[in-house]
């Protein structure tokens, strides 16, 4: 597997998880539910029995000894036998890099064998066991658990590509947020900070991530839409040098400097030439 790239590194400082219920069962009601949609993620390991499980209209039929990952938001209608009920360790959890869910629009169940079945027993018995204590410290070794078994599930069922998708279905929506907004408030005074927490990044992860898609880092891009802006404001108005300056953000000295290092020329003799 390779290295997580920075931007994955980046990403993954944000994650939070929380369990906000976790049990064993071997009931055959409580199982049987007909389209629902939960607000919460359902993770399972399933010890015996047999059943099936449909996610958005797409049927499965888990069998003992694999993980399951249900994602929040999806349809889900869920079956067993009622002479061989499912044994099934569960939690209902919610995991977040940001404010951004970690299975965000996912339509498919995460399945997964685990090659360790006793060592997956012992993990879902500890999560249940400290959730119901509900001190601090038992809390905190939840969560743990909670990360230690999505990670496990995600890993041994392939999803290799998982933070990928993550990034493509999230961050780069953001990415189309931030040029809207530069756009749109070029006579604000944009900064690099600013623009990173529209996508919830910290800057030294946001800068190579924009500039990985955009082709330039984003406080000269800003800078380009700025000059782009100006010319054309010196071109199809009567505005007047000052006012434009103001318009797209820039202090009247600055401004004739910047224009003239990006044009060659001030913004009097680009007026000019255009006339």
């Amino acid at each position: 597997m390779n290295r997580p790239s920075l931007l994955t590194s980046g990403l993954l400082e944000n994650l939070t998880v929380n369990v906000s219920y976790a049990q064993i069962s071997t009931k055959y009601p409580g199982w049987n539910r007909t389209n629902e949609t939960p607000a919460f993620g359902r993770f399972y390991f399933i010890d015996k029995g047999e059943g099936m499980v449909t996610l958005n209209g797409v049927r499965y039929y888990p069998k003992p000894g694999q993980l399951m990952i249900m994602p929040a938001g999806t349809t889900q209608t869920t079956d067993t036998s009622r002479d061989n009920p499912y044994t099934r360790y569960y939690c209902h959890f919610d995991a977040r890099i940001g404010e951004w869910p970690l299975f965000h629009d996912a339509d498919k169940l995460y399945i997964s064998d685990a090659s360790d079945q006793d060592a997956v027993r012992n993990m879902f018995t500890e999560m249940i066991s400290n959730f119901h204590e509900n001190d601090f410290f038992s809390k905190m070794r939840t969560q743990a658990s909670l990360m230690n078994l999505l990670a496990l599930c995600l890993e041994s069922g392939g999803y290799l590509d998982f933070m990928q998708e993550f990034i493509q279905t999230n961050v780069q929506d953001r990415l189309a947020d931030v040029l809207t907004l530069i756009d749109e408030r070029l006579n604000w005074p944009l900064e690099v900070e600013y623009l990173a927490e529209i996508v919830h990044l910290h800057p030294n992860y946001f800068i190579p991530y924009f500039k990985k898609f955009v082709g330039i880092p984003p406080m000269q891009y800003v800078q380009l839409k700025r000059m782009e802006y100006a010319k054309r404001l010196l071109s199809y108005s009567d505005s007047s040098i000052s006012s434009i300056a103001e318009q797209v953000g820039m202090e009247l000295a600055h401004f004739s400097k910047s224009f003239k290092k990006n044009t060659g020329v001030s913004p009097s003799a680009y007026r000019n030439s255009t006339t």
